[in-house]
């Protein structure tokens, strides 16, 4: 009998919690802080899927990186050798050549990943509570369009494609929803309820979170070499150059709550 009673006082114990703690805990396990909301639903913007551009190399563009003395994980250069078509003939076995395909950000190599929640502030919600007689409630609501853009920490050659390439890594380390860029629509709203005690003002700011990525970009000369019937890639003049990123969580908001005693 006092077995039973313990496990229906645990269970009264689970049920009379509400379902937001359950789905707090949830977000906790994936590695965002409970006060960080998805709004990809309430977003009054509909932002666009931002595509990673992972691309699967061709049969050819595979044994061609395959030969290369230096990786190479750049999406736009495996791109253009997979719409590469090389035929061989009789000529082949005696042609020798050298095929400059230009210089290019070959990979980058990740050596820091950080987010910070609270990246960009982009609402406030205020109320003034100082003549009241009982608690004010308040909830977040986009006031204003907010558009948050991320990009490199310092001027790269080939800026774009490092950008992607570092996206690609940042979202892989954070398993987070990464942009160039995103949008908070005005009107988008939480149903998230926030108390302002009587005689405070209470303050609801509302932050887009970012991803911090930082480590180091190899750059190469790109020949394509074609020698007996064979060929292969090979990378001249290799350097690298240490880089950093912000880069947005898209359709996410970090909400802070404070209120305080103010004069009139």
């Amino acid at each position: 009998m006092k077995k039973l009673m313990i496990i229906f006082t645990l269970f009264c114990l689970l049920v009379s919690q509400p379902f937001s703690a359950f789905a707090e805990d949830k977000e906790e396990d994936k590695g965002i802080p409970n006060y960080v909301l998805n709004i990809s639903k309430e977003n009054t913007y509909p932002n666009p899927t931002q595509d990673l551009p992972y691309l699967q190399p061709s049969e050819l563009a595979q044994e061609l990186l395959d030969t290369a003395n230096v990786p190479i994980e750049n999406p736009e250069l495996i791109r253009i050798l997979n719409e590469s078509t090389i035929k061989g003939n009789k000529l082949a076995l005696t042609l020798n050549a050298s095929i400059y395909l230009g210089q290019w950000p070959l990979a980058y190599e990740s050596q820091e990943t950080s987010v910070n929640w609270e990246y960009q502030k982009v609402n406030t919600n205020y109320h003034d509570n100082r003549g009241a007689t009982a608690p004010k409630r308040i909830q977040y609501t986009q006031e204003q369009q907010k558009k948050v853009n991320g990009g490199l920490t310092a001027q790269i050659p080939n800026s774009d494609e490092v950008q992607k390439m570092m996206m690609i890594k940042a979202a892989e380390k954070t398993g987070l929803p990464l942009a160039l860029s995103t949008v908070i629509g005005h009107g988008t709203k939480k149903e998230q309820v926030y108390n302002v005690p009587i005689k405070q003002v209470g303050y609801l700011y509302s932050y887009v979170p970012a991803a911090n990525e930082k480590g180091k970009v190899t750059y190469g000369e790109v020949y394509l070499i074609i020698k007996g019937g064979k060929k292969r890639i090979e990378v001249k003049n290799v350097t690298q150059q240490g880089i950093g990123a912000w880069i947005p969580v898209q359709d996410h908001v970090a909400l802070k709550f404070y209120s305080a005693n103010q004069p009139r």
